[in-house]
């Protein structure tokens, strides 16, 4: 069973942002973020959609919008905020995670 808790959360300009990326695809506007071992810091983010949340995960909603994360990848995000961020380099999701202990410049990798 899935739950509903403030270990995670989704800003407003991400669920803008997933909700119109979900739209012109056709899917359900569920964002699942997970974390895999690599990248230059020893853990890696992953986005994907999802078509509807698995057991075991924990949901946060933000304008209708839904950001899921199942339990293993919980562990390292826990209290995480996943923002959408425009910038001259580009735009991109942003997790903003307290759990990490160091990150690399391009904020796709951490470690703990």
């Amino acid at each position: 069973m899935a739950t509903l808790a403030p270990d995670i959360s989704l800003t407003t300009s991400a669920a803008a942002r997933v909700a119109a990326i979900a739209a012109k695809q056709n899917k359900p506007a569920i964002l699942r973020l997970s974390v895999e071992g690599g990248g230059c810091s020893g853990f890696q983010y992953k986005f994907g959609f999802a078509a509807a949340p698995e057991a075991g995960d924990t949901i946060a909603e933000t304008d209708g919008v839904r950001l899921v994360v199942d339990d293993i990848s919980l562990d390292l995000v826990r209290g995480a905020s996943v923002d959408y961020v425009e910038s001259l380099g580009g735009a991109a999701f942003r997790v903003d995670n307290p759990v990490a202990a160091s990150g690399c410049g391009c904020g796709t990798s951490f470690s703990v």
